[in-house]
């Protein structure tokens, strides 16, 4: 081999009647590390998928071609050019899979670029479906409709807790069912553990990458989807605050269908549907004519109710504000003990996330201000979308009296609220209330303040910051919310304004 060919930067190789006749250094390094002089030259090269060396020689005379492929045997990609000669040929060869490396991750993470802008465009689409719907039905049909019969994904399913809380019952389908959400559905009948029923156990997403290799399906599941083609699911509850109103299961052809971007979108709109659906029965409450009353007693799981023993007082709500981290700002008279005494004894409990006194009558009786955790009857209540009217806790035991919309399913809030058991129901009447002067004003005021404000000046108001002497300064307000004192009073002025505005019904102009 001429010295400039052997010096030469890349491999080469020259053949005559298909045997290498030389080889410089760089091709025996990249090929078998020995001299491969002697051998065919369908031996010297490891086999690839498309053998394309070995098929430039099979012809009578040698076919001049380029190509890049990938060796397994190696683990390189090697770009080939075949030259032919007079009676030779020569076989160049470079080493290109640090090039090809490169190349196969940009064109990944291009695919995977285009793949989470589809399912981004996907999922906006999903919550613009939301914005209208007028009840819980509505707001799954919307997301199963709107994933199942996408390209992304083959189908995709929707279910409900059951009434007891335990398993799940199927709300509907959408998409390419095949024989895989047969077997899903028969494994939800049997009460067989889903990737949808562990989201819902859990209140997380739940991810399947490989669903006929994965052993925590259902056996039969795993079959079907093998047979079609089924490889990926992700299942996500539809969650506000503690309460789960159902999940949702997304099947796809891939196991790449679902990556950390898509996953964490999926989970916001879990979330965005779960707040969806609170609303609409917020709504129902609201503006229904029929509600059901109900009474429910609570055991010493409650934490009120175990502040009530424990301190040998009586505690009664007098209102609510939401909180930061799905808690509950509750208002309570104390009667029976020193309100300081109430406040020291949640120190050391899991469920409450603060307290003060707010006022102190006298030794016995006052006002407190508490914050509950998610763990708690009184949050769960109010996530499940019901109203609280009245709640009271004496000797370890809490009577709760809350409105629901016609609708709602009692026994499924009274599985929220209990403990091992659902909550015993005292009392249930469906009442029809006609509509007031006070009512109307109330809610006319609501719809002109906004949330801020409505928050602000119902947690002022509770904490006895209108009374005389104050029960709590500005400071203390706005610390309980978490706001600075003059953003306490700026929006305690628009409200107040808002207020006088409808009461005496003077200035229409729209302030802020």
């Amino acid at each position: 081999m001429e010295d400039r060919l052997q010096n030469a930067p890349i491999g080469v190789i020259t053949v005559r009647d298909r045997i290498v006749m030389a080889s410089n250094e760089i091709a025996s390094e990249l090929l078998t590390a020995e001299d491969p002089s002697g051998e065919k030259i369908a031996d010297v090269f490891p086999r690839s998928v498309a053998d394309s060396l070995p098929n430039a020689f099979d012809g009578e005379s040698v076919a001049d071609t380029m190509f890049e492929e990938y060796y397994p045997t190696i683990d390189r990609w090697l770009s080939v050019s075949v030259v032919s000669g007079d009676g030779t040929a020569t076989v160049y060869v470079d080493d290109v899979t640090e090039r090809k490396t490169h190349q196969q991750a940009r064109e990944r993470l291009r695919a995977e670029h285009e793949r989470v802008a589809v399912v981004d465009r996907l999922i906006a689409d999903v919550l613009r479906g939301l914005v209208g719907a007028a009840s819980r039905a509505e707001i799954t049909e919307t997301i199963r409709e709107r994933l199942g019969n996408s390209e992304q994904y083959q189908f995709a399913w929707t279910g409900v807790r059951v009434a007891d809380g335990e398993g799940l019952d199927v709300e509907g389908v959408a998409g390419d069912q095949g024989e895989t959400f047969p077997a899903v559905r028969a494994a939800v009948k049997r009460g067989d553990t889903t990737p949808e029923q562990r989201a819902v156990e859990r209140q997380r997403p739940q991810l399947i990458q490989s669903l006929s290799g994965d052993e925590t399906v259902p056996e039969s599941v795993r079959v079907a989807g093998f047979g079609d083609g089924v490889q990926s699911v992700l299942a996500v509850p539809l969650v506000y605050g503690s309460s789960v109103y159902g999940v949702v299961g997304v099947y796809a052809g891939t196991k790449e269908a679902f990556s950390d971007h898509e996953r964490s979108s999926f989970e916001a709109l879990g979330e965005l549907a779960g707040l969806a659906i609170n609303a609409t029965r917020n709504r129902q409450l609201l503006l229904a004519d029929t509600i059901t009353e109900v009474t429910f007693e609570l055991g010493a799981h409650s934490t009120l109710a175990q502040l009530s023993e424990s301190c040998d007082a009586e505690l009664t709500l007098g209102g609510t504000v939401p909180a930061d981290d799905d808690g509950l700002t509750c208002f309570l008279t104390v009667s029976g003990t020193v309100p300081e005494a109430i406040v020291d004894a949640t120190a050391s409990m899991q469920n409450v996330d603060g307290g003060r006194v707010i006022r102190q009558s006298d030794d016995d009786h006052g006002r407190i201000e508490l914050t509950l955790g998610s763990e708690t009857p009184l949050v769960a209540t109010v996530a499940y979308g019901a109203t609280i009217r009245t709640a009271t806790f004496e000797d370890g035991a809490g009577r709760l009296v809350v409105e629901l919309s016609s609708d709602a399913t009692v026994r499924r809030l009274a599985v929220e609220i209990g403990d091992d058991e659902p909550a015993p129901v005292l009392a249930r009447r469906d009442r029809t209330r006609s509509p007031t002067t006070a009512r109307e004003f109330r809610n006319e005021l609501s719809e002109q303040l906004t949330d801020r404000q409505e928050t602000v000046l119902r947690t002022a108001y509770l904490a006895d910051y209108f009374e005389s002497p104050r029960g709590s300064t500005a400071e203390e307000v706005a610390e309980s919310l978490g706001i600075t004192g003059s953003t306490l009073l700026h929006h305690l002025r628009a409200s107040q304004r808002k207020l006088l505005d409808a009461f005496y019904d003077e200035h229409t102009g729209d302030r802020s």
